[in-house]
């Protein structure tokens, strides 16, 4: 039953180490690598707490957890790779911009914290630094594409939309199942083209972590369908 309990916080840290992977592979030159690192991270982000719930092993320690965890994944190392691949230029002054993401990130963290238990879960006060740092990501993967002002813009955006009073659409009330399965045809048809592209240099945690959360959404799946059945 312990080790039950603890299955959602070793999901955090899995994403926590997604994030300090991410900033080595970006510091190494490795940017697509570390974007899926991201990537990976979100999926596993978006395990841990419905597990926590499905569990029932929702506990204080595990939403401190998962907000450490969301702040190095998709705060420092989303500026690091914007950092790396495009801001360097600018040399001190670069790192300096890059480094406001984390910032505005940690910010938006934090007045979620001590505001979840008012806030409506219709609807999120500002872009989810998950969702924020999940777009930077994204955009490195396709940055030879997208001109560098273009990106730099969406940057500077995304790092006031955080901490903005606009009311983002939560998915939270969309059911799983139809949500799960557009969302792994979206990861594994972007896990697959990266694959192909970076046969043998790509993270060995990919091979982990996409079947194991296309395996967990085919779990949600079924169990919603069995429920549907039941009533």
């Amino acid at each position: 039953m312990r080790f039950t309990k603890s299955i959602p916080n070793m999901f955090t840290l899995g994403n926590l180490f997604c994030g300090f992977l991410s900033v080595g592979f970006a510091a190494n030159g490795q940017f697509n690598n570390a974007a899926v690192l991201i990537l990976i991270g979100m999926m596993l982000d978006s395990m841990d707490g419905r597990l926590a719930r499905m569990l029932k092993a929702d506990s204080a320690l595990g939403k401190e957890l998962d907000s450490l965890a969301d702040i190095v994944t998709f705060g420092v190392a989303p500026s690091f790779l914007v950092y790396y691949t495009y801001f360097f230029q600018f040399e001190l002054i670069g790192l300096a911009i890059a480094g406001l993401f984390p910032l505005f990130g940690a910010y938006r963290l934090a007045r979620f914290n001590i505001s979840s238990g008012k806030s409506s879960i219709n609807y999120f006060i500002g872009v989810p630094i998950t969702a924020a740092g999940g777009i930077m990501a994204i955009l490195t993967l396709f940055g030879d594409k997208i001109p560098n002002i273009v990106t730099t813009v969406i940057f500077t955006g995304l790092c006031f939309l955080m901490v903005s009073k606009i009311r983002i659409p939560s998915l939270k009330e969309v059911p799983l199942p139809k949500y799960g399965t557009i969302v792994t045809l979206f990861l594994g048809c972007l896990l697959f083209l990266l694959y192909k592209g970076t046969y043998g240099q790509s993270p060995y945690l990919i091979y982990i972590a996409a079947p194991l959360y296309i395996a967990y959404l085919a779990y949600r799946f079924v169990k919603g369908k069995h429920n549907k059945d039941i009533d």
